[in-house]
């Protein structure tokens, strides 16, 4: 093999394994990418099946209900609700009529079962996708400028 040959296979090889390295990290990116349905997208049949996926809205007043440690509650956008079931502790601010966001997979009997639920973290903050999400549907329970939060120093 001559040095130009011997140049080329070289280089050769160190596209293909940057190739191959490039292909593993956007496989990994994707399987573990997790996106954020509302109750009316999970309806309309958006939500993916059998894939984890983010139910997001407000807790339905008078739906928590809790058997030990798993723990009922309906997730609502005010258009459509979704019944979540949880086994674990729910975070402190978790309450009725306020704006939750759960990890899981939806069950073929339409219950969304969650591995990890998110409460807001003060009165003022609701995840973006959520507010837009009630907005959307013409119901904000809240004043829209306290739905979303404000970079610090800015006055809505």
């Amino acid at each position: 093999m001559t040095p130009r040959q011997k140049r080329f296979a070289l280089i050769g090889g160190v596209l293909l394994a940057l190739a191959a390295a490039t292909a593993l990290v956007l496989n990994a990116f994707r399987s573990n990418m997790v996106f954020f349905f509302t109750p009316s997208q999970i309806a309309s049949g958006e939500a993916p099946q059998q894939r984890a996926f983010r139910l997001g809205g407000l807790v339905r007043q008078g739906s928590v209900s809790r058997d030990g440690i798993v723990v009922s509650f309906v997730v609502t956008d005010t258009a459509r609700d979704v019944p979540v079931r949880f086994q674990g502790t729910l975070p402190d601010l978790f309450k009725e009529g306020k704006g939750v966001v759960a990890q899981g997979e939806l069950g073929a009997d339409g219950v969304f079962v969650a591995r990890e639920v998110l409460a807001k973290h003060d009165e003022n903050y609701m995840p973006p996708e959520a507010a837009e999400a009630l907005k959307r549907a013409g119901k904000t329970p809240l004043a829209s400028s306290t739905l979303v939060a404000q970079p610090a120093g800015v006055q809505p």
